[in-house]
């Protein structure tokens, strides 16, 4: 069966650095773009991050340029999202998603693949604390 499963996520002061994980079970991340989304409590989910198949684009929203970087990892099957800096604002709990054949990664694949992808996991907490 399809799974993504998020991971990495904890609770840090304001200024540190988290990695989640994107993980792939029973299948291969290899043909997907994969999308990092975050929902705050009480807040619409919110796209994050794109990197696409073949990792040669990657897409940051505003609030993060500079502070997240988004890779990936075929042959451990893992996407990962690396978080320096991190903000109060920064606190939710963090989905990873995949667009099949995403090639180009830019503001309205978030769009796109919120609305399409089927197999939403449990997340991971991020919490930025003083």
């Amino acid at each position: 069966q399809v799974e993504f499963v998020e991971s990495g996520g904890g609770m840090v002061h304001p200024g540190g650095s988290l990695r989640l994980s994107c993980a792939a079970s029973g299948f291969s991340l290899e043909h997907y773009g994969i999308l990092w989304f975050r929902q705050a409590p009480g807040k619409e989910r919110e796209g994050v991050s794109c990197i696409s198949m073949y990792g040669n684009s990657t897409y940051y929203v505003d609030s993060v340029k500079g502070r997240f970087t988004i890779s990936r990892d075929n042959a451990k099957n893992t996407v990962y999202l690396q978080m320096d800096n991190l903000k109060p604002e920064d606190t939710g709990v963090y989905f990873c998603a995949g667009g099949i054949s995403t090639v180009l990664c830019r503001a309205p694949t978030f769009e796109v693949v919120g609305r399409r992808f089927p197999y939403w996991g449990q997340g991971t907490q991020v919490t930025v604390s003083s």
